[in-house]
């Protein structure tokens, strides 16, 4: 191997498409599929060989880096291509999984002697795009030097959290983090509700707030994203939001910890989605504060 390593791509959603592309900026070989191929057609015109099955983007490479919905997903994919999988092989998985679903999937990987990372990532559409992911990272030292190139192409810094992957310290992590995001999320949708239904303007309570404690810029781009309308394309979309509330909360549940704030914006999540907006911005759960 050289020290650009092949990379099979398995999923090319908002997150996924973004990553191959700055993958190949980084002169590396890339081989993605996704199980709707017209959304990794566009790759190829970067330099990526799209491929019709999980097989053929993972022979012969030397990492296979996942992004796909859930964890049950990235273990049906890359079971897909279990007869090609070559020992020593690093295995990237990136999705954001449920903590229950991270030994599964290392589990996998001992069995076919694989390399296994768990390396959920922080950031939407935009950093995707920019590079400037956080990778956030568990796995072994040995093969580290293997899987760098890949987290230096799609991130602006690697959190390393531990040596073993199977013990989801990167997922938990990240499960954390996204508990706030999403909270934030579902707050400014209500926030912006609230304000226009007691008939005041949103700006006053961002001038209310200005440069103080409570300000903060995700809250101001999230509310501005339902002012202006532009719910589309979305930086992360609200099935997805829902799904990783859903993880947070049977995680804290796993431990003992109920979390209220988490199980009402997996509710919001759900309503607008069944409202038709699943594929919008997730800062479209701002449509759940109304019953139409």
């Amino acid at each position: 191997m050289t020290d650009k390593p092949t990379v099979a791509l398995l999923g090319t959603g908002i997150m996924g498409a973004a990553m191959g592309r700055n993958l190949l900026k980084a002169g590396l070989t890339v081989r993605a599929w996704n199980r709707t191929r017209a959304k990794a057609e566009p790759l190829a015109a970067d330099g990526a060989q799209v491929t019709d099955t999980p097989a053929e983007a993972v022979e012969g490479a030397d990492v296979v880096l996942t992004m796909l919905y859930d964890g049950a997903t990235a273990l049906e994919v890359v079971r897909e291509a279990a007869d090609v999988l070559r020992p020593g092989v690093v295995w990237a998985q990136s999705t954001t999984a449920g903590l229950d679903q991270i030994p599964e999937l290392a589990a996998f990987a001992r069995e076919h002697g694989l390399v296994f990372y768990d390396a959920p990532v922080l950031g939407t559409r935009q950093p995707a795009e920019d590079g400037q992911l956080t990778v956030l990272a568990a796995g072994p030292e040995q093969g580290r030097e293997t899987v760098a190139p890949v987290f230096d192409a799609i991130g602006a810094r690697t959190l390393w959290t531990g040596d073993d992957g199977s013990s989801a310290a990167a997922t938990r992590l990240k499960l954390v983090a996204n508990s706030w995001v999403l909270a934030v999320t579902a707050a400014a949708g209500e926030v912006v509700a609230l304000a226009q239904a007691l008939d005041v303007d949103p700006h006053g309570f961002f001038d209310l707030i200005a440069g103080g404690p409570l300000d903060m810029g995700y809250l101001r781009a999230k509310a501005q994203l339902i002012l202006d309308g532009g719910m589309t394309p979305p930086s992360f979309a609200v099935d997805t939001a829902g799904k990783d509330a859903r993880l947070i909360v049977a995680a804290g549940a796993s431990h003992g910890v109920r979390l209220d704030v988490a199980e009402a914006a997996a509710e919001r999540f759900a309503r607008a989605a069944a409202q038709g907006h699943a594929d919008e911005d997730m800062a479209a759960a701002y449509f759940a504060s109304f019953d139409k």
